[in-house]
């Protein structure tokens, strides 16, 4: 498993096909597979899809502490990474406040 032990962890969610990636999880109908990644190991959000074998193929949208990103988007100690497949695309729409 894929703990911290210094500073915050990175909180990685794989959706979909993508929790397939993770062998040491059961896998329950519906659920994302969630894990803590050491910082240290990765710096962005590229960095995690080497190190769990994802290609950039395989992607549909990337969240980073809830906003829409690409694989080359830093990440730090305590962000959080949802990952999501192609067969789970979906129309996004990031809506700014408006200011008068």
């Amino acid at each position: 498993m894929y703990r911290c032990t210094l500073g915050m962890p990175i909180l990685v969610k794989l959706y979909g096909k993508l929790r397939e990636k993770v062998e040491e999880f059961d896998l329950e109908e519906g659920l994302p597979v969630s894990f803590n990644i050491e910082h240290s190991s990765v710096h962005f959000v590229y960095d995690i899809l080497e190190k769990f074998r994802i290609q950039l193929s395989e992607l549909s949208h990337i969240f980073v502490n809830g906003s829409y990103c690409d694989v080359s988007k830093e990440v730090t100690d305590g962000d959080r990474v949802g990952l999501f497949p192609k067969n789970m695309a979906l129309l996004f729409v990031e809506i700014l406040p408006q200011f008068r």
